[in-house]
């Protein structure tokens, strides 16, 4: 079984991949981290790359193809990222919600805390973080409906949804666990 996460900034994703990863002892793919990567190669931040690709689909097409091959030649690994479940269509789609204003508090607290991350240097408040992730979700609806025709934020495309607002990351992760586990339940029998 291949588990596809992905979710509006800020939702839990890598925290909910990567505990999934390590409760299942599965790889995981972190398609957010192969972006930044290839920002960083071309001296870019994320924002900068994402709005480069809003002309230019070759900045999706790498990491697109990657995830495409992986889901073709690989088994029981956990992949993250917004357009995993598309072009993975086998995988079990997890979507994972949160509020703006939440989302951009967890974002900013997590940037609090490393600065390492390609991100853009001007986010230095919640406020700022909020307009970041407008601007993300804005060139990635422009960047997934036209290159492929597809909204990647639309809860119906995906077979599990979970609102993260108000929930910490252990109700969160046993929620998606739960539903896991009772998939991976219902291909054994």
């Amino acid at each position: 079984m291949i588990i596809s996460l992905s979710g509006a900034p800020g939702s839990g994703k890598s925290t909910i991949a990567k505990m999934l990863a390590a409760k299942l002892d599965w790889p995981r793919y972190y398609i957010g981290g192969l972006r930044r990567e290839r920002a960083q190669k071309r001296g870019l931040t994320l924002a900068e790359y994402n709005k480069l690709g809003e002309n230019d689909p070759v900045t999706d097409q790498e990491v697109d193809e990657y995830q495409r091959e992986l889901g073709q030649k690989e088994d029981n690994f956990i992949i993250e990222g917004r357009t995993s479940w598309y072009f993975i269509p086998h995988s079990l789609k997890i979507y994972l919600d949160v509020s703006l204003e939440e989302g951009a508090k967890r974002i900013f607290g997590s940037l609090q805390q490393k600065n390492d991350r390609n991100e853009d240097k001007k986010l230095d408040s919640v406020e700022a973080v909020i307009e970041s992730n407008k601007k993300r979700i804005e060139s990635d609806n422009v960047r997934y409906y036209k290159y492929y025709g597809i909204d990647v934020y639309n809860p119906k495309n995906y077979d599990f949804y979970l609102d993260t607002t108000n929930l910490t990351p252990e109700e969160v992760f046993q929620s998606v666990y739960d539903f896991v586990k009772s998939s991976l339940d219902n291909r054994k029998k």
